[in-house]
């Protein structure tokens, strides 16, 4: 073999063994790189929040009354009204209700408004008439928080809020003999802090029982006030409930020479979109 052959020979070898070297330089951190990233820690998932659901809620609530009211110079008088008579002088009502809820949290808010009026004369023989009418507006809001008691059926909440009341009385006289009228409006308004438990029971996929009691006051507003509720319900689909229940709010509220100790109840009926 001549010496140019030889040459070319050992040429090759080195070119080859040249470009080897190269390769495994150049795959060697390549492959560590590789093995960096697949032992490296995955970042973790962010955490889902939790899915809050609503309901809106109407109903009627058939209110009667008991208890003690009176006005400054004159003795409370005793009050029994049945659902009836109120209803008998009932110019307007509306009562709703707001819930939202995460599975922990609770947020409710609650609106009773109701008109009534009455009139009368005083002399039989066409005299002097008078007029009577008053507006109530009870106003709640409440948050609550999920007690962790392991029952997956039953959702127990402590809860806080405040439940403003508002009373308006008008009164308007008109003499028979005199072309004119006397018009005189008050008003009443306060706010009571309340604490209380609500629950929410499911029976079964379609059954279910909703309970609440607060109570509150303490001389911030009224000296008293609570309030007690249940009922039953049935989930007729996914986003349509009715429930039957009966309710009572207790109000020991005075100022000055009013005097405002009484009981409302009565059964309620109402209707609930879920969304």
């Amino acid at each position: 073999m001549d010496n140019q052959s030889m040459t070319a020979r050992f040429l090759r070898r080195a070119l080859a063994a040249a470009g080897c070297a190269m390769l495994a330089w150049t795959v060697q951190p390549v492959a560590a790189t590789a093995a960096d990233l697949s032992w490296a820690a995955e970042p973790a998932p962010a955490p889902l929040m939790p899915e809050w659901r609503f309901q809106l809620t109407g109903y009627g609530w058939a209110t009667s009354m008991t208890g003690d009211v009176g006005v400054k110079h004159l003795p409370p008088a005793q009050v029994d009204v049945p659902f009836s008579k109120i209803l008998k002088h009932l110019d307007g009502g509306l009562m709703g209700s707001f819930r939202a809820t995460n599975g922990t949290w609770t947020v409710m808010t609650d609106t009773v408004w109701a008109k009534l009026s009455d009139k009368t004369v005083i002399n039989a023989g066409g005299g002097t008439g008078v007029e009577l009418g008053m507006r109530q507006l009870i106003a709640s809001a409440l948050v609550g928080y999920r007690l962790p008691i392991g029952a997956p059926d039953l959702e127990l909440s402590l809860t806080a809020g405040v439940r403003y009341q508002r009373l308006t009385v008008t009164t308007k006289i008109q003499p028979g003999f005199l072309p004119l009228s006397i018009d005189r409006s008050s008003v009443k308004q306060w706010a009571d802090p309340v604490f209380g438990l609500l629950a929410h029971y499911r029976i079964n996929d379609r059954w279910f029982v909703n309970a609440l009691g607060d109570v509150g006051g303490f001389g911030a507003g009224s000296r008293l006030t609570a309030q007690g509720f249940g009922s039953v319900g049935y989930m007729w689909t996914a986003k349509l409930s009715t429930a039957l229940g009966y309710r009572a709010i207790y109000t020991d509220y005075k100022d000055g020479g009013f005097v405002y100790k009484v009981t409302e109840h009565g059964p309620f009926m109402s209707v609930a979109y879920h969304f």
